[in-house]
């Protein structure tokens, strides 16, 4: 019948599933045996997601061409799993690259942060920019990641740090969510800085009382659906005594725990997040050998950053200690105005060069355990039947392309697909 599914992506030099068995996440050793199929199909059905995957000529056998609403013949190139992009700051008005010159000329990031840059220079602008302009340019930052492959993003708000800025970034998200094509992640990160004119035991109590309870009735009422609670903890934010006062209050009403923890002085984030429950940790510059071990146990993922680590000079996270020792692995771009990198190719590739990970490895903290990190991976993640059908096609005969080339994505990803529609198409490289 015709319309009856509606893709089949054939004839894939190589078919990328990352996982086979339902997994939720890969350690170290199964991220070594990433699954991956030479002359293979993917079908997709009319409800967006997979319904078959396997060699080329066996589908073909199942499935008759007339059944299909589009077909795309894959022959000598790779499919992979849509990217997932495990921690973003993608919504907020003010351009910051006066602050990349005083980086260069040796300030550091909390330099710029108290002479008035940083967080509160963009926060001051995201205030006073309208939600039509801010979601404008959300807009074209969602568009900009499709491009490069992510299709499941984590976006956070942070940059109002009032009440009503807060909504108003979490309202844009909100918009996003239903109106475009990417698959998003919501994050409260009203605690992303202590306010003007408040001490940070003053801004705990006023997300407590205040922030979450509103968040709380407007989850409820169906105006916006927002999914995790994020706070930075560090020397100078917020203490670990309020973190855990916010994460606690977060959890209360139902939202996931996913924090930045231990990035620029070593704060026992990452021994907190353990004991909370937490979901994920980002960045971890700082972690204890405790807080490895902590991790490990409670199955809390680290969603590294290479490439803040690579823009602030920081010290790189200790990516192959951690997949040592059984911790949960994933990667963010941290797309922000401080560290302005959408890219999870690049991620990957830095990922790769700075951080000493194989690049097997890198696609599965990119793809499995970044949706993992956001209580995803039942869906998306990999490319195995029932879960979503979001995927890229890459114009290479080697899926490892995607990584070894760095900045080479404009050039190699042909197609991205969401729900198994095509949604972006690279014309310019048709028969290159």
């Amino acid at each position: 019948m015709a319309g009856e599914h509606r893709l089949l992506l054939d004839n894939a030099q190589q078919l990328v599933l990352v996982c086979t068995k339902g997994e939720k996440y890969l350690l170290q050793a199964g991220m070594q045996d990433l699954a991956v199929l030479d002359n293979a199909s993917v079908v997709i059905g009319t409800d967006g997601c997979v319904k078959a995957v396997g060699h080329a000529d066996v589908i073909r056998q199942q499935f008759s061409e007339a059944s299909f609403e589009k077909i795309i013949d894959c022959s000598g190139k790779c499919i992979l799993p849509g990217l997932v992009d495990a921690h973003t700051h993608p919504v907020w008005a003010g351009d910051r690259v006066h602050e990349f010159a005083m980086k260069l000329a040796g300030a550091s990031y909390m330099d710029i942060h108290q002479a008035g840059g940083g967080i509160h220079f963009t926060v001051e602008h995201t205030q006073k920019a309208s939600e039509e302009e801010l979601f404008k340019t959300f807009k074209h930052r969602l568009l900009r990641m499709l491009r490069t492959g992510t299709t499941l993003v984590e976006c956070k708000s942070g940059y109002g740090l009032n009440l009503e800025t807060e909504l108003k970034m979490l309202r844009v998200i909100e918009q996003a969510r239903r109106l475009l094509d990417s698959n998003i992640s919501s994050t409260y990160c009203g605690a992303h800085s202590v306010p003007k004119g408040k001490n940070a035991t003053e801004a705990t109590d006023d997300i407590i009382s205040n922030h979450l309870p509103k968040l709380k009735e407007l989850n409820l009422n169906g105006e916006i659906h927002v999914n995790n609670i994020d706070v930075f903890c560090e020397k100078g934010v917020f203490d670990l005594n309020c973190t855990r006062r916010i994460l606690q209050a977060g959890k209360g009403i139902g939202l996931q725990i996913n924090f930045h923890g231990d990035e620029l002085h070593p704060m026992k984030s990452a021994e907190l997040g353990a004991e909370l429950g937490a979901q994920a940790i980002s960045h971890l510059e700082e972690i204890s050998d405790e807080g490895i071990a902590a991790m490990a146990s409670a199955k809390c993922a680290a969603v590294l950053l290479p490439t803040t680590a690579y823009m602030l000079r920081l010290k790189q996270p200790q990516a192959r200690k951690m997949l040592k020792e059984g911790v949960i692995v994933a990667l963010g771009s941290d797309f922000n105005p401080n560290a302005y990198c959408y890219s999870m190719p690049m991620v990957m590739h830095l990922a790769c060069v700075n951080m000493k990970m194989s690049m097997k490895e890198a696609l599965a903290a990119a793809t499995i355990n970044a949706a993992y990190a956001l209580g995803r991976s039942h869906m998306h993640g990999s490319i195995e039947n029932g879960k979503q059908g979001d995927l890229i096609i890459i114009n290479s005969s080697r899926w490892e392309h995607l990584i070894y080339q760095f900045g080479g994505h404009q050039e190699l990803i042909e197609y991205v697909i969401v729900k198994g529609k095509v949604i972006y198409k690279n014309e310019g490289i048709m028969g290159y």
